[in-house]
């Protein structure tokens, strides 16, 4: 018996991979599972709840036994992201996946990566030989906009970040981001998240925003940048409503 995992990650895009993938009937043992991360938005646990119901089988709850957040890991480690990535998403993510992996042994492991993640898809395979990824979003050529528009039709309220006009549904704040307009976005939203940041960045001596080539400390970023709001994009292509037909018939 061939046994798959369903990686949800409360995104729009996880959510429907994960709804394809358990409408395949051909699929033996298949299991939902999360990893938990106390620094995402408190919102997701109403969407994690939303979607279990949605799935009609329960999601797998797994958290790293060593690091309590995302805080906890920079502050621990005194380091807070470069150009090989972040050492939360690490900890915090990928440690225990691998832990699952290790465990379970699961023959097929399927990702939200949406038909504009292509190339990612590609970069995660050549990094991670060991994996067969299953990718359905890709497979049926369903952007992040097709994936929004279906959990709106589902009856779920997309995860609040989006509302928010945040185009991922990361933690809160995530350690990667570099844009100006994102820093702005979590001072308007999340103004105590930002303070502890610039605090945590400037006793680090990170800069965190990139302006052009030069890089600033997140206090001295100017509060009127990319200061517009946007609405998620939540247009349904026709390759979204196919998709959607088979899963629904599938239920």
């Amino acid at each position: 018996m061939t046994k798959t995992v369903c990686w949800f990650s409360c995104g729009a895009a996880s959510a429907v991979a994960t709804k394809i993938m358990l409408s395949r009937k051909t699929i033996e043992d298949i299991v939902v599972a999360r990893c938990v991360i106390p620094s995402e938005h408190e919102d997701n646990e109403r969407f994690a709840a939303e979607c279990e119901k949605w799935f009609g089988q329960p999601i797998l709850n797994l958290k790293s036994e060593k690091y309590a957040d995302i805080w906890d890991v920079w502050e621990k480690r005194r380091f807070i992201s470069g150009p090989a990535g972040a050492p939360c998403t690490t900890e915090l993510k990928k440690a225990v996946r691998w832990q699952f992996e290790n465990d379970w042994q699961p023959d097929f492991q399927a990702f939200g990566y949406t038909a504009e993640e292509t190339e990612r898809a590609k970069r995660f395979r050549d990094n991670n030989p060991e994996v067969r990824l299953v990718t359905p979003l890709i497979e049926e050529g369903l952007v992040k906009a097709d994936c929004l528009a279906i959990i709106d039709r589902a009856g779920i309220a997309i995860p609040h970040l989006y509302n928010l006009g945040f185009s991922n549904n990361n933690c809160m704040p995530c350690g990667k981001a570099q844009s100006p307009a994102y820093w702005n976005r979590v001072r308007r939203h999340f103004p105590e998240r930002f303070d502890r940041m610039a605090k945590l960045a400037r006793s680090l001596n990170v800069r965190m925003v990139k302006i052009g080539e030069e890089r600033i400390f997140l206090e001295d970023l100017d509060s009127t940048i990319g200061a517009s709001e946007k609405e998620p994009d939540m247009d349904c292509s026709l390759l979204c409503a196919i998709a959607e037909t088979k899963f629904t018939s599938a239920s």
